[in-house]
């Protein structure tokens, strides 16, 4: 009996020997692709194969992936290959969905980069395909497996903040003034890059710039609410929004996605807010973003590499913090941690830390918020329908 068919009938038995590696591959082979390569060979796994639509990606994938590592610029064709045992997702946001859903359907176990989905209805379809084949699905937000924001979850369960009826964030940074203009610089599959997103004729503008266009992403705003959120819904226990209002400001030449945003999430116990300014000055990782949970008791602030809790003091001219840790730097290895899970999860069969359905509780958000913003109304959602309603 091969390995496969061990898994398919022992769903309660670990999937690996000890000791017995873990073959891997990558799909999207782009920037953040590699990097997400190197570390997963870093921790031990056979990065075996490597698929990219855009022949100077797959090329400089299989730069960094293991030693004889196979080339696609198919992904489904990678997936009939039955000695893999994880996939990870690094494509752009349309393609997130169906990739994994076909890569469970295929019986691997998968890392797929955040935000989970691109519509409300692929996150219900992951849903669906995760349980019904019982694999192993990641989403990449790594605070969850980052130990500093475990420390800060235990701050909060403990009931030091008191009740939370507002939570402000927000994340700071600059973009350049236009879009990238570049040429191709060797073959692309512009139809398979394009996928289930609308036909067009090819527009390198577009394929590098992909993140500006609401057919493939909805940019930063969505990059960066997707760990944002995710965070606040896991400090807050926090499951689906009743409605969201979004603003944006767009002054990026060339762009559809605004740089500059501002969205309001009502929860059935509390508001939040988040505000995207790329257009601001630089920060220093440790400053550029922040959760402020404004509670009965305190005020918790939980950035990106640190937290402090104020307690009430009405007197106090200048709050002092009765906790506080700040850790400039710490951040980079909470991907590797999160991999980590992942991977220990794989083997024991268990939930991981970022699993689907809290990917989906974000992800219905960030939905919302591009509705929001490109209809210029307050989106209610509808768990009964599982839709928004405008």
């Amino acid at each position: 009996m091969n390995r496969r068919t061990f898994l398919a009938t022992t769903a309660a038995s670990p999937a690996f020997a000890a000791g017995q590696p873990i073959r891997g591959a990558i799909i999207g082979s782009g920037g953040r692709g590699r990097y997400l390569t190197a570390q997963f060979k870093e921790i031990g796994v056979e990065m075996a194969a490597v698929c990219d639509v855009y022949e100077p990606n797959l090329q400089a994938g299989l730069k960094v992936a293991s030693s004889g590592a196979k080339p696609y610029d198919n992904y489904k064709r990678m997936l009939e290959d039955t000695s893999i045992d994880v996939v990870v997702v690094a494509t752009p946001d349309h393609w997130h969905a169906q990739m994994a859903i076909d890569a469970v359907e295929a019986g691997k176990d998968v890392y797929v980069e955040k935000p989970m989905a691109h519509t409300i209805a692929e996150g219900f379809r992951m849903i669906e395909a995760v349980r019904r084949t019982k694999r192993v699905v990641q989403v990449g937000t790594q605070r969850r497996s980052f130990d500093l924001f475990q420390e800060a979850k235990q701050i909060m369960d403990s009931g030091q903040v008191g009740e939370v009826r507002l939570v402000n964030s927000w994340w700071l940074n600059k973009t350049p003034p236009v879009l990238a203009s570049r040429p191709l610089q060797g073959k692309l599959n512009w139809a398979q890059w394009l996928g289930p997103a609308p036909k067009r004729d090819l527009d390198p503008l577009r394929f590098f710039n992909w993140y500006w266009f609401w057919d493939y992403s909805g940019g930063l705003m969505i990059g960066q609410a997707a760990h944002v959120v995710d965070a606040i819904h896991w400090l807050m226990n926090s499951d689906y929004p009743t409605a969201v209002v979004c603003a944006g400001k767009l002054a990026m030449d060339g762009a559809e996605v605004p740089e500059t945003t501002c969205m309001a999430i009502e929860y059935p116990a509390y508001l939040a807010v988040f505000t995207l300014g790329y257009k601001a000055m630089r920060y220093a990782l440790v400053n550029d973003q922040l959760k402020q949970f404004h509670g009965s008791k305190a005020r918790f602030d939980v950035g990106r590499e640190g937290y402090a809790l104020f307690p009430e003091d009405p007197k106090a001219i200048d709050l002092k913090p009765s906790i506080e840790k700040r850790q400039p730097g710490s951040f980079e290895p909470a991907t590797r941690a999160h991999i980590r899970n992942f991977l220990d999860c794989v083997r024991s069969r268990r939930d991981p830390n970022a699993t689907v359905q809290m990917g989906q509780s974000t992800n219905i958000v960030l939905s919302m918020a591009m509705e929001a913003l490109r209809i210029g109304r307050r989106v209610r959602f509808n768990p009964a329908t599982r839709q928004m309603e405008t």
